[in-house]
């Protein structure tokens, strides 16, 4: 096989950067990837200076959230079930909005840049501690070994986006220490508030709100997200941090898992997840 210009094999670029065996395809082609979704972007607000950034950055977040959270899970789908080639360009253009931007964040006065490294971290970390926490108390059959592999991949997500893979956590541990780390930097700031109310009560159209089941739905799935956030976090945003709340929302999230289960598989990813299976299933090319 000839090498592609990056040095990739055809058959290399065909499966990506994690393909089919890997974790990472297991974990983010399931159902219950969309409550680990709210999960992260409810952790990542807990971080001021980063905050700071998707409030300033993210254009229109305060008034329309569905164009930044379909971008996000556009991305991850990528970077996962895309090509290699087809990582690459979405991480270009992604760390290429990123170097253009920058501010002081009020409440630590840090300067900073979006794509500073501690930053870029901690929205990895959370990222890839909520889609594993949700995916096996959502039912997923995943080792203690599946899991800290699946940690170990991630890392090479971690250095697409600008971070020194020394500094990635490779272990289901490594991530645990991580955040008992970082823990002493974090604040709900007003931003922080305001993400909170985007994800559990987003805009919506009166008549989207009113006349169809939109609102009760996504009510749903974001009450779903709140309480699988860790005790401490529900405890900064002022909600219950209690052990009775855990174990109800793992039952409340495996019901949500396989009722998602039912449908029609096509339905249950998006177009990205199901390209990238029937992509590897085809013959490799000679």
């Amino acid at each position: 096989m000839t090498p592609l210009p990056s040095g990739w094999t055809p058959e290399e670029d065909r499966l990506g950067f994690f393909g089919p065996e890997s974790v990472s395809w297991r974990v983010h082609s399931d159902p219950s990837f969309s409550v680990g979704g709210l999960r992260a972007l409810l952790l990542q607000a807990l971080h001021p200076v980063a905050m700071d950034g998707v409030a300033r950055f993210s254009g229109g977040f305060r008034d329309e959230p569905w164009p930044r959270l379909i971008r996000t899970a556009t991305y991850v789908d990528t970077l996962t079930f895309g090509t290699r080639t087809e990582a690459v360009r979405a991480v270009a253009r992604v760390r290429g909005i990123h170097r253009r931007l920058g501010a002081t964040e009020e409440t630590t006065g840090r300067t900073y840049r979006v794509d500073d490294p501690d930053l870029l971290l901690w929205v990895h970390c959370c990222e890839v501690d909520s889609l594993l926490h949700v995916a096996r108390r959502a039912g997923v059959p995943l080792t203690d070994e599946d899991a800290d592999r699946y940690v170990a991949e991630q890392v090479t997500a971690a250095e697409l986006i600008g971070i020194a893979r020394e500094d990635a956590p490779d272990s289901v541990t490594a991530l645990a220490e991580y955040f008992e780390a970082v823990r002493p930097q974090l604040a709900v700031t007003a931003a922080a508030r305001d993400a909170y109310r985007l994800v559990t009560v987003p805009p919506m159209p009166t008549w989207v709100r009113y006349l169809t089941p939109a609102q009760g739905a996504w009510g749903g799935l974001a009450a779903l997200a709140v309480a699988l956030l860790p005790q401490w976090a529900r405890r900064m945003y002022s909600l219950p941090g209690l052990g009775l709340t855990d174990a109800a929302a793992t039952g409340a999230l495996k019901a949500f898992r396989q009722t998602l289960l039912r449908l029609p598989q096509r339905a249950q990813r998006s177009p990205i997840v199901w390209a990238g299976w029937d992509r590897v299933a085809d013959e490799p090319a000679a």
